[in-house]
């Protein structure tokens, strides 16, 4: 069951996919069509899943889940999954490895390999104030909160001083 983003419960699961390049106009009204098509349809265990979506920056698909109502199954899980593999098809474009790293420089979004972001902080040309996406947050509350933050405060910490 499709539902505004907004209308979920702070503890609902999200799941962030990010993408290593930015989608056209026309490819986010195509991508949101699917999204509404998979959303809508998505179920666990014969049970309607309440969810809903985002698409930010042109380059991230947040996928939000009210698990309250119904948890996702593994199988609605890989369902999701696969959803977002054909989008990486269709779309020729990286949405599942997590070992990359988006950052804000200025109004422009950075995509960067880990290895790449952990040579740019040592040459000092990102820093512990520099705002990173920590993808790794699991609740619409932390998404809200944690998502779009200073990498002193997220898991970067480790590479910048």
């Amino acid at each position: 069951m499709l539902v505004d983003f907004n209308t979920l419960p702070e503890e609902s699961r999200v799941w962030i996919f990010q993408a290593n390049r930015s989608f056209s106009e026309e490819e986010i009204a195509a991508i949101q069509s699917k999204l509404d098509v998979f959303v809508e349809n998505w179920t666990s265990h014969g049970s309607e899943l309440q969810a809903g979506y985002l698409i930010k920056y042109k380059r991230f698909i947040v996928l939000g889940l009210n698990q309250n109502l119904n948890k996702a199954s593994g199988c609605s899980i890989d369902a999701s999954v696969r959803f977002i593999q054909e989008l990486e098809s269709e779309y020729n474009v990286d949405l599942m490895d997590k070992m990359n790293v988006s950052y804000k420089q200025g109004d422009f979004i950075a995509y960067k390999t880990l290895s790449d972001f952990k040579q740019m902080a040592k040459d000092k040309a990102v820093s512990k104030n520099t705002i990173v996406f920590n993808n790794l947050v699991t609740s619409i509350a932390e998404f809200n909160e944690n998502w779009e933050v200073p990498a002193s405060e997220s898991w970067h910490s480790r590479f910048v001083k």
